[in-house]
Parts: structure tokens; C-alpha cells; sequence
């Protein structure tokens, strides 16, 4: 019996390759470096990393021809690249926003300062400077396995780096200090259901390799294609499949842990999730729909476009009800998610170009939202109830003319980002037939302008209580991953066209 050494293009590997191996060697640094020297060295690294690897990205899409490697289990092609760009470049804003949040200013990842009990070694922690420099290593193991998730020509490949990317998030979900039982109660939720989320997707992979002998998108395509009627097999395979894609991406009926997690989670985390968890959980669901079940598109289609209306109309009224400005945003992000579900169904090329300008657009107009959240605070930390954000725009007028231009874009106002993206993926639906749905979007997208338009006239309309919170002065890195979410907003409403184009030429999967 021979073995033959699998080919592996380790150029087109190189972008998750790196995240990798950096994130380990920020396990190797929390293990002997000084608690003093954490901070700087592994924001170091992570920025280092996630630069690195954008640079691999952008010389893999300049050198490497669109092929399968590592056995056939990675794919190495354009939304595959384009994706993995978006994820490095959304990880770099996304680490700014948790660089100053580790520290004791910050207080998203502290421990307090008032320890009264607990021994010698737990006192010293408490009144150290830094804490919990452990968030970047798993925030780097949670981008690789986002990476090799939009990546996966496999489904079990594909099933670990779900596992990869997720474990990350459970714990970095338990890391807030100031609402402790909160935020651990976010993760408990999250992993449960998580779990419940991966064991169909696990069941899902099962039935289908017990239907086309094989796991590898490629073969299940051949299957399907020279399969007369769907089976039974298929047919389960893909509902259980559906299931574990559909949960990862927020979508309703599989949305119920969103804006509790969202609202428990450190804010910088729930930015991290919001933005890149999102990029990766439609990349796969584009790599599996539209590769190995395209064949099968009468069976899944009625059912996806169903679930676009539920998810779009679930989000925009119940965003209407909320009164915490992170559950609203939560609500918003399923919203969203049928709106990019909208661009998905079209089963075109342009639906797959606008679905990945979407992804991009959205990730930045999020991280900066999440960004003004975390520096609206009172005695208690962040003030995230609603009612304490009357009159800031009296009270910080720059802030919070940021914010409502970012309320703007989520409500697809002209000249930003979000009525570029709306409108592409809208086209798209509309060219790929669905013209219902498209109707339906735009009925909910003015639903849910509703609640993005309440904060602004809260925050301009009504006068400042006398205890009101206060705008506290950003660190360098957060300012820094402000402005690039506000110009990303403002520059993809005005000129999107190029990140467009670059889109519509990476619009081509490989089988």
C-alpha cells in the first residue's frame, strides 16, 4: 500500500497559516512574560499577524491560480481571498477596540479594583494594570478558524473550524468584569446552544456523506447533479446542514442567543462577533449552497427565501421594542442578515458579489456603533438603556453626530455604505427573480428605520437628565478604529465602486 503526500499550496494556506501560528505564540507569551509586558507585546503581535496575513491575502490573489488544495479540502479562489481579506482587515479594527478595553481605564476586561477578599496573588491581579491579556490570542485563533471556515472545500474540515472559531468566542464571551453574571450567563447561553447548533451540522454532514460516499464539496455536487429526484437523504442532510449555518449567522428561528449575547458580551467581543462571525457564517453558507447544492436549488431556495422574510421581519420589529441600545443593535444584525440572505438566494453572480460587499460594508459600520457604545459610561460603566442617552448630542455633539451617522447607514440612508449594500444585494434578488423578496426588504427596511431614527431624536430632542452619562475620551486605539469604521461608512456610500468591482471579479467559486 502506498501513500502519496497530498499537494498543499501553502501561499494560498499562508493568511490562516499565520494567524495560527501567531496566536500560539500568544499562549507561549501569557505563559512566561511578565504580567507588566503583556499588553504592548501582544498587541503587538496580533496587529503584526493580522497585517501579515492581509499582505498574504492580497499576494495570493495576485500570484495563485483558483485551485483546490490539501487534499481537496481547502479552497484557494476569489470569494474564498476576498473574504479572508475582509476578515484581516475587520480583525484589525476589531483588536484596536479591544486594545484600550484591557486596560484599567477601559474596564471592559478588569478585574475591580475593590477586592476585599481572595488571596495574595488574586489582590496583586486586581491591582495590576493589565488583565486578561489572553483575549488576543483567542481573538487570533477565532479569526484563523473564521478564515478556514469561508475556506473549507470539505464539510469536515469545514466542522472544524467551526469548532475552532467558536470555542474562542464562548470564552471571550465570560470576560466581562463590571456585569460579571451577565456576561458569563451570555456565554453559557451561547455555548449550549452552540453545541445544539454543531451537533446538526455534524448530523447534517453525516447524511449527506451517507448519501454522496464522500464529504468534499465537489462530489456532492456530482451526486446531486446525476440524482433524478432529491432522496430523503439529501434532504435531511441539507435541513440538519441548514441548521448549523443558519444558527452561526444569527438568522431567525436560529437568532434567540443574539441579543443576549450581544448585550452580556464585552462590548469590543460583541463587536468582534458582529462584524467578522458574520463575514465567516455566509461565506460558508455561500461556499455550500452555491457549490455542492446548487443542483439542488428547487428543493432549498422557497425554503432560504422564507426564512429571509422571517429573519428580516423578526429583526426590524423587534428592534422597534427594545430599549438597550445593544440589544437594539442585536435585533438590527438580524435584520441585516436576512437583507444579505436577500442577495444570497439569487443564485448569480451579482448576488454573490453584492452578498460579499454587504459582509464588508456592514463589519465597519458596526465595530464604529460598538465603538461610540463603549465610550458612553457612567458610575456603573457603560450606559446602554436608552433613556441615557437623552440629550448627548447636547452634551458630546461630535460623538454623537458619529453615531447617528452610523444609524444612518444601518437605516440605508443615500451616501452610506448601508443604502449601497442594500441596494446592490436588492438588485441582485430582483435580477435572480425574486422580486417578492425584494419588496418585502424594502417593507422592513423601513420598519426598522424606525428605532435607528428614535436614537437620533433622543439623543437631539430631549434634554440631558442631570446625572447623565458622560463621553469618555478615547484611547489612541479605539479613536483609530472609530475613524476607520466612520470612513469605511462614508467612502463605500459615496465611492464604493472599486471595493464593488473587486467584488464582482472575486464572484467565482471553484470546484
Amino acid at each position: 500500500m502506498t501513500f502519496t503526500v497530498p499537494q498543499i499550496n501553502y501561499i494560498g494556506l499562508l493568511p490562516m497559516l499565520i494567524l495560527f501560528g501567531a496566536a500560539c505564540v500568544g499562549i507561549l507569551f501569557e505563559a512566561f512574560l511578565p504580567r507588566t509586558v503583556r499588553q504592548p507585546v501582544q498587541v503587538t503581535l496580533a496587529l503584526a499577524s493580522l497585517v501579515a496575513s492581509l499582505v498574504a491575502v492580497i499576494y495570493a490573489g495576485t500570484t495563485e491560480v483558483p485551485e483546490i488544495t490539501a487534499a481537496g479540502a481547502v479552497a484557494i479562489d476569489g470569494p474564498a481571498l476576498f473574504l479572508e481579506g475582509s476578515l484581516a482587515v475587520l480583525g484589525i479594527v476589531s483588536i484596536l477596540l479591544l486594545a484600550d478595553r484591557t486596560t484599567e481605564a477601559g474596564g471592559a476586561f478588569t478585574a475591580q479594583a475593590s477586592v476585599t477578599a481572595g488571596t495574595e496573588s488574586d489582590r496583586a491581579q486586581a491591582a495590576s494594570p493589565f488583565m486578561q491579556t489572553e483575549v488576543y490570542p483567542l481573538a487570533l485563533f477565532a479569526l484563523g478558524g473564521m478564515m478556514l471556515f469561508c475556506s473549507a472545500n470539505d464539510l469536515l474540515v469545514m466542522f472544524v473550524a467551526l469548532e475552532v472559531l467558536s470555542l474562542p468566542l464562548y470564552l471571550l464571551c465570560g470576560m466581562a468584569r463590571r456585569r460579571r453574571l451577565l456576561s458569563q450567563e451570555a456565554a453559557v447561553k451561547y455555548f449550549l446552544l452552540g453545541a445544539f447548533a454543531s451537533a446538526f451540522f455534524l448530523y447534517g454532514v453525516a447524511l449527506l456523506y451517507g448519501y454522496a460516499n464522500s464529504v468534499r464539496l465537489a462530489d456532492i455536487f456530482t451526486a446531486v447533479s446525476n440524482s433524478p429526484r432529491s432522496p430523503l437523504l439529501l434532504l435531511l442532510g441539507m435541513a440538519m446542514l441548514m441548521i448549523g449555518l443558519l444558527f452561526k449567522a444569527g438568522v431567525a428561528p436560529f437568532h434567540s442567543w443574539t441579543p443576549d449575547v450581544y448585550q452580556g458580551a464585552p462590548t469590543p467581543v460583541t463587536a468582534l462577533m458582529a462584524s467578522c462571525t458574520k463575514v465567516a457564517a455566509f461565506g460558508a453558507i455561500l461556499r455550500v449552497f452555491y457549490v455542492a447544492l446548487s443542483g439542488a436549488r428547487w428543493d432549498w431556495r422557497p425554503i432560504m427565501i422564507g426564512i429571509a422574510i422571517l429573519t428580516m421581519l423578526i429583526g426590524a420589529v423587534l428592534a422597534v421594542t427594545q430599549t438597550d441600545i445593544k440589544r437594539l443593535l442585536a435585533y438590527s444584525s438580524i435584520a441585516n442578515a436576512g437583507f444579505i440572505l436577500t442577495g444570497t438566494v439569487a443564485l448569480t453572480k451579482d448576488g454573490l458579489s453584492s452578498t460579499m460587499f454587504y459582509l464588508t460594508a456592514y463589519g465597519f459600520t458596526t465595530i464604529g456603533a460598538f465603538a461610540i457604545v463603549m465610550l458612553v459610561r457612567d458610575a456603573d460603566g457603560e450606559a446602554t438603556h436608552l433613556s441615557r442617552w437623552a440629550g448627548l448630542g447636547r452634551r458630546s455633539p461630535l460623538f454623537a453626530a458619529i453615531f447617528t451617522f452610523f444609524m444612518l447607514a444601518f437605516a440605508g440612508i443615500p451616501l452610506t455604505s448601508g443604502f449601497t449594500s442594500k441596494f446592490a444585494v436588492f438588485s441582485a434578488a430582483a435580477g435572480g427573480g425574486a422580486v417578492p423578496l425584494v419588496i418585502l426588504g424594502v417593507l422592513a427596511s423601513a420598519v426598522i428605520a424606525f428605532p435607528y431614527l428614535r436614537v437620533v431624536v433622543l439623543m437631539y430632542g430631549s434634554e440631558p437628565a442631570a446625572d447623565a452619562p458622560t463621553v469618555t475620551v478615547p484611547g489612541g486605539f479605539t479613536s483609530a478604529s472609530l475613524t476607520l469604521g466612520a470612513l469605511a461608512t462614508l467612502l463605500l456610500g459615496v465611492a464604493p465602486q472599486p471595493l464593488l468591482d473587486l467584488a464582482s471579479q472575486a464572484a467565482t467559486f471553484v470546484r
